[in-house]
C-alpha cells in the first residue's frame, strides 16, 4: 500500500489554508464585537463568522483529503 503523493499534498494545502483562517476568524469577530457602535458591526461580524466556517471545512476537507491519498493510495503502482 503506496501514499498517492499529489492527493496528499493536495489535502496538507487544504490544511495550510485553514490554519490562518482560524486565527483570523475570530480575531475579526473579537474586533467587531469590541466596536458594537460603529456603522460597519453587522458587516464585519458577518465576515468573522463566513471565516470561521470557511476554516472548519477547509479543515474538514484536508483531514478528508489526507485520509483518501493514505488509504486508498497509488492505484497506478500495480500496473
Amino acid at each position: 500500500m503506496a501514499t498517492d503523493k499529489k492527493i496528499l499534498v493536495k489535502g496538507l494545502t487544504r490544511l495550510g489554508w485553514a490554519l490562518p483562517m482560524f486565527v483570523m476568524g475570530p480575531v475579526i469577530i473579537h474586533s467587531s464585537i469590541k466596536n458594537q457602535g460603529h456603522p460597519f458591526y453587522v458587516p464585519i461580524l458577518s465576515v468573522g463568522i463566513i471565516i470561521c466556517i470557511s476554516a472548519m471545512v477547509f479543515m474538514f476537507l484536508g483531514i478528508k483529503t489526507i485520509m483518501k491519498s493514505l488509504f486508498e493510495g497509488d492505484k497506478n503502482e500495480h500496473q
